[in-house]
């Protein structure tokens, strides 16, 4: 006969918050490994069938179909990377390393993975930092939170248009800014896009591609840095997206 300490100890219910956190954490690994490893297989031979790398493809039907399986591959494999980071940021599992170094190197890398969105829309990224700017900062993380900001101009602003990065140094702070002069928003509806799939009005959600994820990345990884995430826009004034850090 089991003791009643035994009986009570196997019949005890796990502790509250367990079971969530071992079925997010399985979750994320089988994300991570079943669903990246395919699409960056598809995307890897996509590539080598649109670049022809091994000799015509015969129609040219073909090529522009495995470019259109490339860029599927791409967007589809950002909206999956996108959500295992909000898991991971927001079970305080970021992997983040934050230290004091110049924020120049990383925004000019976000700036270069946009560059070809920007010449397909006659967009001109206008970036000139006058020299090193010190910041709290994780290299990935700014790299990535900038990429999206500079997209999200790209894809809501006007075509041939500028827009303009920027880094201000004050006390204690380093500002860093994506300005564009597209359409704008309501600013009553700023505090709703940052929430996980939240997309603009029907005119915006029309013109650009998305899940609805950029903005909540961004917010969630700046605070994970010790920084803020803020938004200035109004209707027809275009938008201010703006990353404060600290200064190191």
């Amino acid at each position: 006969m089991r003791s009643q300490s035994q009986s009570a100890t196997e019949a005890s219910p796990p502790t509250p918050g367990d079971a969530p956190a071992d079925a997010r954490g399985a979750f994320l690994r089988v994300m991570s490994h079943e669903l990246r490893t395919p699409l960056n297989a598809i995307i890897g031979f996509s590539e080598i069938l649109s670049g022809e790398l091994y000799g015509p493809l015969g129609a040219p039907q073909y090529k522009e179909y495995a470019e259109i399986v490339r860029l599927s591959g791409r967007r589809l494999l950002s909206l999956v990377n996108q959500a295992l980071d909000i898991i991971r940021l927001e079970d305080g599992d970021h992997g983040l390393s934050v230290q004091r170094q110049d924020v120049v190197p990383f925004i000019d890398d976000a700036i270069d993975a946009c560059a070809d969105d920007a010449r397909r829309r006659g967009v001109e990224l206008a970036f000139h930092p006058q020299g090193p700017v010190q910041a709290a900062c994780d290299a990935r993380g700014l790299t990535s939170c900038m990429a999206h900001l500079i997209q999200n101009a790209i894809c809501y602003g006007p075509e041939n248009a500028k827009i303009f990065i920027s880094i201000e140094h004050r006390p204690g702070e380093v500002e860093i800014t994506v300005r564009d002069d597209g359409p704008g928003l309501d600013p009553d509806s700023v505090s709703r896009l940052m929430r996980p799939f939240e997309r603009g009005g029907d005119a915006l959600v029309a013109s650009a591609r998305g899940a609805g994820l950029g903005w909540t990345v961004v917010d969630l990884t700046t605070r994970a840095m010790g920084g803020r995430f803020e938004v200035d826009t109004a209707p027809g004034q275009g938008l201010t997206a703006r990353l404060v850090l600290k200064a190191g």
